[in-house]
């Protein structure tokens, strides 16, 4: 934004922005008009200083009172439902999907996966109404926030955008003056190169940070709420971010309105960053089991220092889920044309090596403790699901351990009450295996702790 711009965006006088910058105001009224002055290192300072007031000031502004807005949310997965939830307090709501299983559900007050506050939520009788997606459903909205999945497609090597792009037609279709708001998670640049494609300004992006099993939870208390934009829609994305923080049950979350190449690096670069700290303590266990060291003790010892911390550092069988995975990939490749860049694409490479260092340990252990060969072992697998308090599964890192043991000529059998097509019976599963393997530990498994293997090091003795 030019200077002209932030005085007015904040609402202050030439005289009253003289002031608060320390100069006169003759001079002021100079760098306002004045090209030359426009090109200096000060008019630049300048400008930042009152950029900074403007951030300031929206994060810590009181909520204001607003008419209710019409709000269609397209795409009823975790992003998508807790954000109509929230949402759907004070404003007027609907969704919209292509899965009519889903749809239905929502419409009969159930949610479509496990989300144990989203259930009450909509058990509470919170009404959110769902239909399928088509064109009429997006006429009167103001609003139209966008979590449709974009898996990572390996053939293209990136994000499959076209459902996002699905939906951005038949928005303009009968819309053209509604404000999308892109929640799905992207590739670095995407927002402004739709609107480029399509000629059209009033599309944003704002990064969501949900865990699976509790993303309502993480909507009502979200650590921070990022917006991009640009100067032509900067008030709409300041209305779309305090939406969002008047929603919340968190008091004083801070709201950042930056480019939307900026937010859309945030949620990227987020997700890396925890991908990279699974990535180094497994890699520290892999060092810890090689050597008969105790993780646990060298973990403890680590977590002390106040700038690493005692949280997140479980170690694991791989970083899987929704999210790391793909997230990590897509920023790998945005590298590619970066030199002497590696730490990005080594947390890809470790966390294949991690997986493939585990199968080798099981194998082995599965070896010393029945003594029978690799075609004669059973191996029995107590949950597939990427993590605890899930019935998620997709990209599971126990997943692709069981891939590489099977293509060692081991059998499996997979125990999980949300994987219909394995064993739903835990004491006739017990009874199958001559081996066990659990990416996270549960207390059932205490009887079989001799036949076990499990890198959840702070749930066991």
């Amino acid at each position: 934004m030019k200077l002209t711009e932030l005085r007015n965006t904040l609402k202050m006088s030439q005289k009253e922005t003289a002031l608060f910058l320390g100069i006169p105001l003759r001079t002021y009224k100079r760098y306002e008009t004045n090209n030359d002055y426009q090109k200096t290192y000060k008019y630049t300072l300048m400008c930042n200083t009152l950029s900074a007031r403007l951030e300031t000031q929206m994060s810590s502004e009181p909520l204001f009172c607003h008419k209710p807005y019409n709000i269609v949310v397209a795409g009823c997965g975790y992003v998508g439902l807790s954000l109509a939830c929230i949402l759907s307090k004070k404003n007027n709501v609907k969704m919209t999907d292509i899965n009519e299983a889903k749809i239905a559900l929502i419409n009969d007050n159930k949610s479509p996966f496990y989300d144990p506050i989203i259930a009450k939520y909509l058990q509470n009788g919170q009404k959110i109404v769902a239909e399928l997606s088509d064109s009429i459903s997006y006429q009167k909205a103001d609003f139209i926030v966008i979590a449709t999945p974009t898996n990572f497609d390996v053939e293209s090597n990136c994000f499959d955008t076209s459902s996002i792009e699905n939906v951005i037609k038949l928005t303009r279709l009968v819309n053209k003056t509604a404000t999308i708001v892109i929640k799905s998670t992207i590739p670095l640049g995407y927002t402004e190169l739709i609107k480029k494609k399509n000629a059209d300004d009033k599309i944003i992006f704002s990064p969501e940070f949900l865990r699976e099993g509790n993303a309502l939870f993480d909507n009502l208390n979200p650590a921070r709420i990022i917006v991009g934009c640009d100067e032509k829609t900067r008030t709409e994305a300041k209305i779309f971010s305090l939406l969002l923080k008047e929603a919340a049950d968190k008091a004083n979350v801070p709201v950042l309105l930056m480019k939307n190449e900026e937010a859309e690096a945030v949620k990227l670069f987020s997700n890396a960053y925890l991908a990279m700290r699974v990535a180094y303590f497994n890699e520290l266990d892999s060092y810890a089991e090689a050597n008969d060291f105790r993780s646990q003790n060298i973990i403890k010892g680590i977590a002390l220092d106040p700038r690493i911390g005692n949280f997140y550092n479980n170690p694991s069988f791989g970083y899987g889920g929704y999210c790391l995975p793909k997230d990590t990939i897509q920023l790998a490749r945005s590298f590619l044309n970066i030199p002497n860049s590696n730490l990005i694409k080594a947390i890809v490479r470790s966390n294949a090596t991690r997986k493939q260092f585990v199968t080798n340990q099981i194998i082995k252990k599965a070896l010393d403790v029945t003594h029978k060969k690799k075609d004669e072992i059973i191996i029995g697998v107590y949950l597939i699901t990427m993590k605890s308090n899930s019935d998620n599964y997709r990209s599971s890192s126990t997943i692709d351990i069981v891939n590489m043991l099977n293509k060692q000529g081991i059998k499996t059998i997979i125990f999980d009450p949300h994987y219909q097509e394995g064993e739903q019976d835990f004491s006739s599963f017990v009874t199958k295996c001559d081996f066990y393997i659990a990416n996270r530990y549960d207390e059932k498994l205490k009887k079989l702790k001799n036949v076990l293997y499990s890198r959840d090091l702070f749930n066991r003795d």
